[in-house]
């Protein structure tokens, strides 16, 4: 089976890199799989997660970004030129693999995809929610663009949704949609928190999604009934990063540190003793199970639609509905005040991480992709 993945990079450090590099290492080295990644705009940046030597990796060299050194006119030329290059180049690629599958993770290339495809089977992962662009894209223009991109999944053979919820928001565009959870790479130190530092963890971009500003509001009220407890965010760069460290600076005396992302992020999951995420939506909340499985309890708002699907509310976490902000600070400050409290759900979380382990969720995959092959869908 050879199946050929389309990106626009591996460059950064984020959820959606690690997941397809680990769904790409799973296939190439417990099935045997012949993988194939092709990315646009990697140039000489290095991929900050480790990819087997079985996985075959190819940049086109286009750096769609070139666009942004013009303007008017000029940037529109450049932006056709840059697209027809990178079609003239993928369909080279294409024909020179010949794989059996496509899997296209970014919908602004589909169509780019579509065009060269042929008949091999394409499958869109949806890393994003469908209905992201609602939370995001501000300007009538821009939205069409979005609208035109979701309106082209109909040409898709299959659309994998992480979320029950998002695979229902997809099936107004495409009625071939299935649910398949991210493959989540848990805990495997052999170590688990103990639940005994004052010290919360919160792991996400500086962006808009994720609504830093309500995780600040939040533990302004908790800041003022647990002034010992450390708040450490590991944020990525994201488009509101000068925002934020502007607000960090000014909260100094609230415990709030800000460190640089880092590889070896399970070493801080298990110094602290819970997790939180306050976003506006989460495709899916990979940073849920990933702390769960070091024994931390999560509290997330109850955001469309990941948290839900991960978290059971009271038992390994707590889900905010609302986006409650001082519902939020409660369920933190009933952590802080209860190691016992904290271990319970941490060790109930371990448990039902468990789910979202490669070898539970890579069948799935399998399946689907022999269907596909197969010509039974």
């Amino acid at each position: 089976m050879r199946i050929l993945y389309i990106n626009d990079s591996l460059a950064i450090w984020g959820g959606l890199e690690r997941i397809l590099v680990e769904k790409m290492n799973f296939l190439a080295d417990n099935y045997n799989y012949d993988v194939h990644i092709v990315t646009a705009d990697q140039g000489n940046h290095p991929i900050p997660f480790l990819l087997s030597p079985k996985v075959s990796y190819h940049d086109l060299a286009i750096q769609f970004h070139q666009e942004y050194k013009y303007h008017g006119l000029k940037r529109l030329y450049i932006k056709g030129k840059l697209r027809r290059l990178y079609i003239v180049r993928l369909k080279e690629y294409i024909e020179e693999i010949k794989p059996d599958v496509i899997s296209c993770v970014r919908l602004y290339l589909l169509g780019s995809v579509l065009k060269v495809k042929g008949k091999i089977p394409l499958i869109i992962e949806s890393h994003t929610s469908c209905n992201s662009y609602k939370y995001e894209v501000e300007g009538t223009l821009k939205r069409l663009r979005e609208k035109y991109y979701l309106l082209q999944t109909r040409k898709a053979n299959k659309i994998v949704a992480l979320t029950e919820g998002d695979a229902s928001d997809w099936k107004q565009y495409n009625k071939n949609v299935v649910v398949i959870p991210n493959v989540v790479h848990l805990n495997d130190t052999g170590r688990f928190s103990d639940c005994s530092s004052k010290s919360a963890i919160y792991i996400g971009r500086f962006s808009k999604q994720k609504d830093i500003d309500s995780l600040f509001k939040i533990w302004n009220l908790v800041h003022q009934q647990e002034p010992e407890w450390q708040l450490h965010i590991f944020g990525g760069y994201g488009d509101q990063y000068e925002k934020f460290m502007y607000i960090v600076k000014q909260l100094e005396s609230y415990n709030i540190v800000v460190h640089e992302p880092i590889a070896q992020i399970f070493d801080e999951y298990l110094k602290s003793s819970m997790l939180l995420l306050t976003s506006l939506y989460e495709p899916f909340g990979l940073v849920l199970p990933e702390a769960m499985s070091c024994g931390l309890p999560v509290v997330a708002f109850d955001c469309p639609y990941g948290p839900a699907n991960i978290i059971t509310d009271g038992k390994d976490g707590y889900l905010i509905k609302n986006r409650n902000i001082n519902d939020f600070a409660e369920k933190i400050c009933k952590l802080m005040n209860s190691t016992t409290l904290r271990k319970d759900l941490g060790s109930k979380g371990i448990i039902s991480s468990q789910r979202f382990r490669a070898d539970k969720v890579m069948p799935m995959w399998k399946l689907l992709f022999t269907e596909l092959t197969n010509n039974i869908l």
